[in-house]
């Protein structure tokens, strides 16, 4: 794992810089990590390293009426760890760089987005200071679909999404370490 600094990791979240997107990481409390990942939705975490989070919806009117907006309710007992364990699905590391680079793209497709050939090294770079923060035995998941064992997001979209939240699409990644957690929101707010 590379080291990386408060400001190679914001740079790195420019990769969002065109889309409505939540990222925040928590330190990892809990062995069942799905509370973790609760803890991010209420918004009651901060970056253990200090580091940039994005939030679009601060200081907005949605979240004035709901203190949890955009998320729906995080899960609160194994009942709904539960619920949520089955909306997701552990995606291999070699899958995502491109993931990652897809949650900034509009319509979930590289292939719609604009200039994308000429952007996707910029994207991709970012797309891998994300990653150096969380070592080799990270565990991912999404909550999108995908077609084969090692999905390639460039070749074949994102197919459906289990929604985490109130709007009608979102696709997310979760990286969960020993020491953090960490939540990548990309949401279709029209």
């Amino acid at each position: 794992m590379a080291d990386i600094d408060a400001e190679a990791w914001a740079d790195a979240l420019d990769l969002f810089e065109h889309r409505w997107a939540f990222v925040a990481v928590a330190s990892r409390e809990h062995e069942e990590w799905w509370y973790d990942v609760a803890s991010i939705m209420r918004l009651e975490t901060q970056d253990p390293r200090g580091w940039k989070s994005l939030d679009p919806h601060e200081g907005e009117d949605e979240r004035q009426e709901d203190p949890i907006f955009p998320f729906k309710a995080p899960p609160t007992n194994a009942s709904d760890v539960e619920a949520c364990r089955k909306r997701v699905r552990e995606l291999p590391r070699a899958s995502v760089e491109r993931l990652l680079v897809t949650l900034a793209t509009g319509w979930l497709d590289v292939t719609r987005e604009w200039d994308f050939e000429r952007r996707r090294p910029e994207m991709e770079r970012r797309a891998r200071v994300i990653l150096s923060r969380f070592p080799p035995e990270t565990r991912f998941y999404a909550n999108t679909g995908w077609g084969s064992e090692v999905p390639d997001f460039y070749v074949v979209a994102a197919t459906g999404v289990n929604p985490f939240t109130q709007y009608i699409a979102d696709a997310g990644l979760i990286a969960v370490t020993d020491a953090e957690v960490a939540t990548f929101w990309s949401f279709d707010a029209t």
